[in-house]
Order: C-alpha cells, then sequence, then structure tokens
C-alpha cells in the first residue's frame, strides 16, 4: 500500500476554501467558529490524514503537553534488571492521558550530575512539569524547581524546606515493621544494610530501624548499620562484614532488596545459611528476586497503582496557583505497602 502524504494545514485550509486562521481556530476548538464547521473541518482532516504540527503548537502556546520523570541510570533501581521505573511508568502515563498529556523519560547516565542535568532539561523548556527521583535529603533541585515556578513532583520525601508536592514509599513505616518481625522472634542483633547514597530514604529507613529497636527495648549500636554501594555486590559486602564481627547478627535488614542475592552468596559459600542461621528481610517484594532460595520476606506495593497516583498528583499540582512559602511543610503522601510473608525472615 502506498504511504499516505502528510499535508499540512495550508493544504486543508486550501481543499475546504477556506482561510488557515479559521481551520486553524476550528481544530482548536475556539468558539468563534460553529460546531458545524468544526465537525465538517475535523472531519476532512481526518479523511486526508492532517495531523496539527504539535511543534508548532507548542511553540505558539508555551506548552509542551508533557511530563518528564528524570531518573538515573547507575542506581540499583535501574542496573540489576530492575522492573521499577518501567511498571511506575506505564501507571504515570495511564493517569497523565485522562488530562490529555503525555510522559517524557529522561535518563541520566552516570557521569552526569542529576541536578545540572535538571536544570539544562528546564531551560530548554523538554516539558510543562517534571517529576523527579533520587531525592536527596537535601536536594538543590527543589530550590530550583520551586524559584522557577516550574510544577514538578519530587518522587521521594526530603528534608528541603518548602510548599511542594512528594509522593513516597514508606520506608520508615517498612523498617519499622522488619523490626518488629524479627524482634518478635527473637533477633537481638540486626544489621542493617542502606546504601552509600544521601538519598532522603537511607535516613528515613534509618529511623524506622532506630524506632523499631527502641519499642523493644534494644540499644542502637552503629557498628550494625552498614553502607554499601548500591549494587547486587554490595549484598556480598554486608555479608563479609557480618562474617568479621565478633558476635554476629541474627538478622540482616535491606533496604535496597536485590543485594539479597549477593548477601546469600556469599553466605553461603560460607556455610551460612539464610533464613535459618541469618533472617533475612527485603524492602520490597521485586520480580529480579523471585527464584532466591529461601524465597525473601519483603513488603510488596503495586508499583502501577503508585506510578497511577503519582499522575494524579502532578495533574492536581498543575491545575494549582502555586503560592510559595518559604518555610511552608512539603505536602508528603506515603503510599502503603505489604509485609508479604515468605521463608527467608
Amino acid at each position: 500500500m502506498k504511504k499516505r502524504s502528510a499535508i499540512g494545514i495550508r493544504d486543508l485550509a486550501s481543499h475546504l476554501g477556506m482561510s488557515i486562521s479559521t481551520v486553524s481556530r476550528a481544530m482548536n476548538g475556539s468558539p468563534e467558529v460553529s460546531k458545524e464547521t468544526q465537525d465538517k473541518i475535523r472531519a476532512e482532516a481526518e479523511r486526508l490524514g492532517y495531523r496539527p504540527n504539535q511543534s508548532g503548537r507548542s511553540l505558539r502556546s508555551g506548552s509542551t503537553n508533557t511530563v518528564a520523570l528524570t531518573m538515573r541510570t547507575d542506581i540499583g533501581r535501574t542496573v540489576a534488571g530492575e522492573t521499577f521505573f518501567m511498571a511506575l511508568s506505564e501507571g504515570l502515563q495511564a493517569s497523565l492521558s485522562s488530562a490529555g498529556l503525555d510522559l517524557l523519560i529522561l535518563p541520566c547516565s552516570s557521569d552526569q550530575d542529576q541536578n545540572e542535568f535538571l536544570y539544562r532539561a528546564v531551560d530548554r523548556h523538554l516539558a510543562d512539569a517534571f517529576v523527579i527521583s533520587n531525592v536527596q535529603r537535601y536536594d538543590p533541585r527543589i530550590d530550583y524547581l520551586r524559584r522557577g515556578d516550574v510544577p514538578f513532583v519530587a518522587l521521594g520525601s526530603s528534608e528541603t524546606k518548602g510548599d511542594y508536592a512528594a509522593l513516597d514509599l514508606d520506608f520508615a513505616g517498612v523498617a519499622r515493621a522488619a523490626v518488629d518481625r524479627l524482634t518478635a522472634a527473637g533477633h537481638r542483633r540486626i544489621l542493617l544494610g542502606l546504601t552509600s547514597q544521601d538519598t532522603n530514604s537511607n535516613f528515613a529507613f534509618l529511623h524506622g530501624y532506630q524506632k523499631g529497636l527502641s519499642d523493644a527495648g534494644l540499644p542502637f549500636d552503629e557498628e550494625l548499620v552498614l553502607r554499601p554501594y548500591d549494587r547486587i555486590a554490595g549484598g556480598a559486602e554486608i555479608a563479609s562484614a557480618l562474617l568479621d564481627m565478633k558476635v554476629r547478627p541474627t538478622a540482616v535488614l535491606l533496604i535496597q532488596e536485590t543485594m539479597a542475592m549477593g548477601l546469600y552468596q556469599k553466605l553461603n559459600q560460607a556455610g551460612i545459611s539464610p533464613g535459618k542461621d541469618v533472617a533475612v528481610i527485603g524492602f520490597r517484594e521485586n520480580p529480579v528476586c523471585r527464584y532466591l532460595a529461601p524465597t525473601l520476606t519483603s513488603f510488596r506495593v503495586d508499583l502501577r497503582a503508585y506510578g497511577y497516583r503519582l499522575g494524579e498528583v502532578m495533574i492536581r499540582e498543575l491545575n494549582l496557583s502555586r503560592k510559595p512559602e518559604a518555610n511552608a511543610a512539603p505536602r508528603l503522601e506515603l503510599f502503603p505497602m505489604l509485609l508479604v510473608d515468605a521463608e527467608s525472615g
């Protein structure tokens, strides 16, 4: 079949015997053009294969009708065959499309500074609004976006002051619930595996861990908190540290569940059985970890629903008239997670 050649608005107007301005107003739903004429023009445009020039429309309106999700490519959520961002993006796009918006994904590579990466994307007006991930405890991107009055949602909580929307998983609540489970089973020395990043999720997870220990009447021991690089190999580092301790912990809690693969391997090599000799709990139920034996105790989250809610929050932000206040609190919403009872802890 011969491919139908694209026609422009000038061709469409000439075919209809109308002015370009009339056709343009009709295609944009202007009340200056009767509904009957609008319907006639749109029907003929569809028959002829006319599609509006979105680039031109964006330049004229100053709007792209897109939302950009910035994500790093060098973190545990992306380098281990992770499905986190893709599953989240499915829900996010579904939600945004209900408001006539489309999603752009902007991957920030390991050799780029994520702050400068965002600043460049904003300066180029690649999108009308932004979702920032890998949120730091004190994140300069938040201040930058607020100063520029750029709509955004932080995918993660932050200690950065200001009136802004943030959606996060309940890192503190998960850590506390995990420690409660482990202490109820009789564990008194629980090793905590964080990551070396300065993400606020690390601090929230640590806070929940400390609260769980306090609830059980146990002291906090900094020696039991490890911060390896955010990789599967980080789990092997945690196992090595555990094996070298004079009084070995009997349980491990991981903020990045894929590290359990390295942890299991190193422990098994040393003749220590995960789930039997050392209890292990990971943060999120992750398909990447589905073949671990014993099965990994973790917490379930519906990532598509999480992404859909993220889109709803973003649409709300785009509709709000922003009134920033220097010391206002962020509008943080925590998304629920459910314990998955498995064999490891």
